[in-house]
């Protein structure tokens, strides 16, 4: 097993858990930190880890994925557990983390904080709101989404250079990849440790948070701008013809065409994108059976409630969670690696082993 540490610009913390992990092989990949920090990293080497120094700063994704090839390149076959450099993961949790590795077959274990004690309050909302949003539109119930403490087995070194992101984002990235390829995730808790009120972070709130929730935000906005279109069109259909169920069918049929197009191009493929005859006829038969129930409740609501616009807003609304979940697992979706393997399991107290 390899520690592989991310590093921009850290203070004697960074030497001190090199220290404590003596017993390890410990990668530090140095984010263009710059000559008033060598130092530090010098300290590092003398201690025993071995570091790499990017020329300028890349971002902790870009980090993250310099040290995953380099190590599969140098060490193939060795697993991997990522941490922070600010003192926040305790060398009891790295190990931790490092056995229930050791003996699972998850694609990747996370050591998730429980958020007790005194935590900042940006750390507890931002961790509490990204984990609800997360397990809403992806269905993977993670403790901790933001959590930089996870091991990887060297199997899974290759995907993990493959999937985008550079920055802060990168992490969360992941976990939305093994979600939609439904790959096996496992939790072990740990300690909450925020120092000098996380002070040393270098998370920025503004465009930090904004590359974490932009891939969340995707999901949402491709079902948001066909329902758009589709409302748009279904307006325009119907004071001109006149015929309610004619004007829903071809609003429908020319927004799942835009919906169906930027979700397998954009929202669920990425890089890797599901093949057109198998995502085509999958789609297909969701859009029909969508288009049937939202035929009947639109009929049914509009004759109920006398407003064509708000019964569009509650059907639409009735039938988007269960639309997405269709398409993130049937349309678009990956079999699972590990068949039977549940996605998730609960996390083991922190401390414990096994």
């Amino acid at each position: 097993m390899i520690v592989l540490i991310p590093a921009y610009q850290p203070d004697h913390r960074l030497v001190r858990l090199v220290e404590e992990l003596g017993c390890h092989r410990i990668l530090i990949v140095d984010d263009g930190s710059g000559g008033p920090y060598a130092h530090v990293f010098a300290k590092a080497r003398i201690a025993g880890a071995e570091v790499i120094t990017l020329a300028t700063n890349r971002g902790k994704g870009f980090a993250l994925k310099t040290g995953f090839a380099h190590i599969a390149a140098r060490f193939p076959g060795e697993d991997v557990v990522c941490a922070d450099s600010d003192g926040q993961h305790r060398v009891e949790d790295i190990e931790a983390v490092a056995v229930r590795l050791s003996t699972s077959p998850a694609a990747m274990v996370l050591g998730v904080r429980r958020f007790t004690g005194p935590v900042p309050a940006r750390s507890r909302f931002g961790n509490a709101a990204t984990r609800v949003f997360f397990r809403m539109i992806t269905g993977l119930a993670v403790t901790d989404t933001q959590t930089g403490l996870r091991g990887y087995p060297a199997r899974m070194l290759g995907w993990l250079g493959r999937v985008p992101g550079d920055r802060f984002e990168y992490e969360l990235k992941l976990l939305l990849r093994a979600a939609r390829e439904r790959l096996p995730v496992e939790e072990v808790g740990i300690a909450t440790v925020y120092l000098d009120g996380n002070s040393s972070s270098h998370f920025r709130p503004i465009i930090d948070s904004a590359r974490i929730y932009g891939p969340l935000l995707a999901f949402a906005g491709s079902s948001l701008l066909a329902f758009a279109v589709d409302a748009a069109l279904l307006a325009v259909l119907v004071a001109t013809t006149g015929q309610l169920v004619t004007s829903a069918v071809l609003a429908r049929l020319v927004s799942a065409t835009l919906n169906y197009t930027v979700n397998r191009s954009a929202v669920f493929g990425g890089d890797v994108r599901t093949p057109h005859r198998k995502a085509a006829p999958r789609y297909a038969v969701l859009a029909l059976t969508s288009l049937t129930a939202n035929v009947a409740l639109l009929e049914f609501l509009t004759s109920a409630t006398g407003s064509l616009a708000l019964s569009k807003v509650v059907t639409e609304l009735a039938l988007f969670l269960a639309g997405f979940a269709i398409q993130r697992l049937f349309v678009f979706g990956r079999r699972p690696a590990e068949p039977g393997t549940p996605i998730a399991t609960r996390p083991q107290p922190a401390g414990t082993r096994g």
